[in-house]
């Protein structure tokens, strides 16, 4: 079949497919029954759009029609013969001809199809790829990585306060957990980059021009995008279990790597123990703002006792109370005996003997004295007018009831006063202590040999996706076509 009348066969193909819709074309028995109506006419079509049923449909029938058709076209029209007998001559006699398996692929790769395939593979996939391979193992500079181990000890915050205070102040509850998130926070903060800037400068290191332009750090580079450079080439990780924290440091040369390491371990162990120092301090500070105020209680209560004391010229009220009783209880005792004698005298005398008159006398006056000591236990012969109106006219258990109080008041503030005295002096001697520091369980190392870039992983990492991307748009490119 000669070029001009396969060109004028697709140019027919293509104007029946014009002028039908898209459901009609993907409908094989729509089709079919349009190769029977064109096999009368042009058998050459019918047997170019068989091809497309026996596409949609490869069923049996539409097989054996399709070959009964290329039977029937070859006989009409001859010239369909030419192009496939001598393709597929040809296609014998090199398969037949081949010496050895590198010819039969060579022959394999040319067919029309895998040549329409084999160029968007070459331009799409593995001209990048040669590219990357040229840049990952030529022309990148190798980045160098220093680790560090640290981890956060703390002492007990119980010993320093008494148990009572300890447990109403909160102290003593664990926060390791806390402080590991603290010391990562730091090293990716702006703060510590700032540091790491008027200490080591980083930005010249990296912006050196003796290094790759993809790898380094532009030198006009903005605040933000510095930041964004320098998490990129610092990662710590927490060890949940352990609470080990974990630095990896990159740079392109490993005395930096190992220097810029050890910086940030020793700024990081200066904000813990910063931490830690505040937090004495302030817990310091609050046990001695709270001693002052049990001291003024204390004081409070020891005045107010003193003064009850002076206003009543009492020493001790309850010893007085006592023996004022004592005294009361002995009086009664001699009452009653004074009144047996008088009994006993009045039945063998009459009462106007002088015996009788004499006991008589006197139980009066034992009568009167005792009155005279009860009133003195339930209320003040005294009337002084320059006591509180609170304490004047008061009873001897009166009196005892308020130093009572009086006293109950400086005893509490006494135990008050010297379990702060103990927690104070407890943190007194823990402010110069640190609360927080770290621990350098591995002290940062110094690379010999270059880590980065992963010059195999990225290589089939980048391959893998481009692979992956070109069949997408393969098939994507296919399903529009087929859809046209």
């Amino acid at each position: 079949m000669t070029k001009q009348a396969q060109l004028e066969l697709e140019q027919r193909f293509e104007e029946l497919k014009a002028l039908l819709s898209n459901e009609q074309w993907s409908d094989a028995d729509f089709l079919n029954k349009k190769v029977e109506e064109l096999e009368l006419t042009d058998v050459a079509l019918a047997f170019r759009l068989m091809q497309r049923v026996k596409n949609l449909d490869p069923s049996e029938t539409n097989q054996n029609k399709l070959k009964k058709l290329r039977a029937k076209a070859l006989e009409e029209v001859p010239e369909l013969a030419t192009l496939s007998s001598t393709e597929s001559n040809n296609r014998k006699t090199m398969l037949q001809n081949a010496l050895s398996l590198k010819e039969q692929i060579a022959v394999v790769f040319a067919h029309p199809q895998l040549q329409k395939f084999k160029r968007p593979l070459v331009l799409c996939v593995f001209l990048p790829f040669l590219l990357f391979a040229f840049y990952q193992v030529i022309w990148a500079s190798p980045r160098y990585e220093s680790q560090a181990k640290l981890i956060v000890k703390e002492p007990d915050g119980m010993a320093t306060l008494d148990p009572a205070m300890a447990l109403m102040s909160g102290f003593g509850v664990g926060s390791a957990s806390l402080d590991t998130e603290l010391v990562k926070a730091f090293i990716y903060s702006n703060d510590m980059l700032t540091y790491l800037e008027n200490t080591l400068d980083i930005s010249s290191h990296y912006s050196n021009n003796a290094y790759d332009m993809f790898s380094r750090l532009d030198g006009d580079a903005s605040r933000e995008t510095t930041l964004k450079y320098y998490l990129d080439r610092i990662l710590v990780e927490l060890d949940e279990k352990s609470q080990v924290i974990n630095i990896y440091v990159q740079a392109f040369e490993p005395d930096f790597a190992h220097l810029m390491s050890k910086t940030i371990v020793d700024r990081a162990e200066w904000y813990i123990n910063e931490i830690g120092h505040n937090l004495a301090k302030k817990q310091l500070e609050f046990v001695m703002l709270e001693h002052q105020l049990v001291e003024k209680r204390l004081q409070k209560a020891k005045t107010e006792l003193l003064a009850f004391q002076r206003r009543h010229n009492l020493l001790d009220p309850q010893a007085e109370g006592m023996a004022l009783q004592q005294i009361t209880y002995q009086m009664e005792g001699q009452v009653a005996a004074k009144r047996t004698e008088l009994n006993a005298l009045r039945n063998s005398m009459s009462e106007n003997a002088p015996q009788v008159i004499q006991a008589r006398s006197q139980l009066e006056s034992m009568l009167e004295q005792l009155e005279n000591e009860r009133s003195r236990l339930t209320s003040d012969k005294s009337d002084n007018n320059s006591l509180p109106e609170d304490e004047q006219n008061l009873s001897v258990s009166q009196i005892m009831a308020k130093f009572s109080d009086y006293k109950i008041n400086m005893e509490l503030a006494l135990q008050a006063y010297t379990s702060s005295q103990v927690s104070l002096e407890k943190s007194r001697i823990e402010a110069y202590r640190q609360l927080k520091y770290l621990v350098t369980v591995e002290s940062p190392t110094s690379p010999q040999d270059a880590k980065y870039p992963q010059v195999f992983y990225n290589l089939s990492l980048f391959l893998a996706i481009t692979l992956m991307l070109f069949g997408i748009g393969r098939i994507v490119i296919a399903t529009v076509a087929e859809l046209r």
